[in-house]
């Protein structure tokens, strides 16, 4: 297992982590990507850890907080041999401040999450998304307070905007309260919008980058293609509320990774996950898995890498214009050279 710095902490994470939203399948939502138990996911943390892979996330609304109840489980006994990342912000009740980044939910979806987790500390504390009613300052000072008791090691941000990220790294500069470490964003060889802004953001303020959903929701599994919707999440309908992405786009990809699989003998998926382990400011994949032997053939993602040529074709498969000022920022290179060229 390769691990890698997580931004500029000084912790180290393995390149790949393994995400729980498979476990528990609590809600309608939920039950479409996973029903994990208990047993299950013990089982699935064994073989991650007999390769290396001690990284486990999570988040408080996973399954109404059976994930973290059931990765807590799962756990029990072998703490200290594992890092583990959790979120906060989004509802988890009917009550006005059951949601956001505010003081009062914050310190109280800690407190909650450390209980279904069986542990005295989280290993690092996502804000979820963006709450724009909260001051920064108030959402970073809790924060901050919650680092110095102890129940929290590092803190990162997911799904902000580029000025979302900046302004709070500006604030934790101003009042000298703890920086986010690290940024949990989706970004997928069929979702490269991560490229245009966050990736630049990330490399110059020294973010750590995980990446959720590298498989595209799940359409880079190798199970989707031309007349063939798969019999995955997607064909569940699990991959509601997921970004629209055109068929033939889709296929395009989809054809250049069954080359790239044949020359390299390797699986779609692996080398899909090969290609983000490639790209500038990532630091770690999250992958999912239903079981043990999906989980196995994630971990052959790692352990060699794709040929100059190779990632060129899959850029070049991948490729699309992005939005305003972005392509119009690929022409002044010269002082505003750009990470990857889209």
């Amino acid at each position: 297992m390769e691990y890698r710095q997580l931004g500029r902490s000084g912790l180290k994470v393995p390149v790949l982590s393994l995400g729980t939203g498979t476990f528990g399948g609590r809600g309608e939502m939920f039950s479409k990507w996973g029903t994990t138990d208990v047993q299950e996911a013990t089982r699935l943390v064994d073989v991650c850890l007999e390769h290396g892979l001690n990284f486990f996330d999570t988040a408080d609304i996973y399954s109404s907080g059976a994930s973290e109840e059931i990765l807590g489980a799962a756990i029990k006994g072998r703490r200290d041999q594992v890092l583990i990342a959790t979120k906060a912000t989004f509802s988890t009740g009917d009550g006005p401040n059951d949601k956001g980044s505010s003081r009062f939910h914050l310190i109280k979806a800690c407190e909650a999450s450390l209980r279904r987790l069986g542990t005295d500390h989280i290993d690092l504390y996502f804000m979820h998304g963006y709450d724009a009613l909260t001051p920064p300052e108030e959402s970073l000072r809790a924060l901050d307070d919650l680092i110095t008791a102890g129940k929290v090691r590092y803190i990162g941000c997911s799904n902000f905007s580029g000025w979302h990220v900046m302004k709070a790294l500006a604030t934790s500069e101003r009042y000298g309260l703890a920086r986010y470490a690290s940024y949990q964003g989706y970004y997928s060889l069929i979702g490269r919008d991560y490229e245009w802004e966050l990736m630049p953001l990330a490399l110059d303020q020294g973010l750590g980058t995980m990446v959720w959903s590298p498989l595209g929701w799940g359409r880079l599994t190798g199970k989707v293609r031309r007349g063939q919707a798969g019999d995955g999440r997607i064909a569940q309908g699990g991959a509601a509320g997921g970004p629209i992405v055109d068929d033939e786009y889709l296929y395009k990809v989809v054809d250049a990774l069954d080359i790239v699989a044949e020359q390299t003998g390797r699986t779609v998926p692996q080398v899909a996950l090969n290609w983000l382990l490639q790209r500038p400011s990532v630091s770690n994949l999250v992958i999912g898995a239903r079981d043990e032997t999906q989980l196995r053939q994630n971990l052959g993602a790692i352990g060699w890498s794709l040929t100059d040529e190779q990632v060129r074709m899959l850029d070049e498969a991948s490729q699309r214009t992005p939005i305003y000022p972005y392509w119009h920022q690929r022409d002044f290179d010269e002082r505003n050279p750009k990470p990857t060229r889209w």
